[in-house]
């Protein structure tokens, strides 16, 4: 993303979408973490998503999933997790809406897991940005690496 010129006192497009991401946040119904996508084609917003229970399932914050209503340690039985991921939800709506991803940048409150790694690269997204850090980094960044998808942290 372009960098913002010196006298515009509008946000940069990078702090822009990462401030959208923190709204489309508060979503969530993950009683454990609330985190976010944007999926954005030449600095347009094309697909959201947040963490939570699929549609048509009990919310996490009603007890709709046994993990996150337990005291399950982060990281540990995620198996037993109903809950689906921010870039998860993002794509499918993407698809559902009939919005091409091939090419975007995805922006996510935290760096995506493995498994949303996968399904980034899949879906032809070609740079990731993130705010927060998850526990898979490094292999994250090794596989997005060798896909040619760019990944960068921001300061949020």
């Amino acid at each position: 993303m372009a960098k913002k010129k010196v006298n515009d006192p509008r946000p940069s497009w990078d702090d822009y979408f990462m401030e959208i991401a923190h709204v489309v946040a508060k979503r969530s119904n993950c009683s454990r973490r609330q985190v976010a996508a944007v999926i954005v084609q030449d600095n347009h917003l094309i697909s959201t998503g947040y963490n939570g229970t699929p549609s048509g399932v009990k919310n996490c914050f009603a007890g709709g999933c046994p993990r996150c209503a337990g005291h399950v340690k982060s990281g540990e039985k995620l198996d037993e997790c109903l809950c689906v991921h921010a870039e998860q939800n993002a794509i499918c709506q993407a698809a559902q809406y009939g919005h091409a991803t091939k090419g975007a940048t995805i922006y996510v409150t935290i760096s995506p897991c493995l498994t949303c790694a996968k399904l980034i690269i899949n879906a032809g997204i070609r740079e990731v940005v993130y705010g927060g850090d998850y526990p898979f980094q490094d292999v994250v960044l090794k596989m997005f690496k060798q896909a040619g998808v760019k990944c960068r942290a921001v300061a949020f």
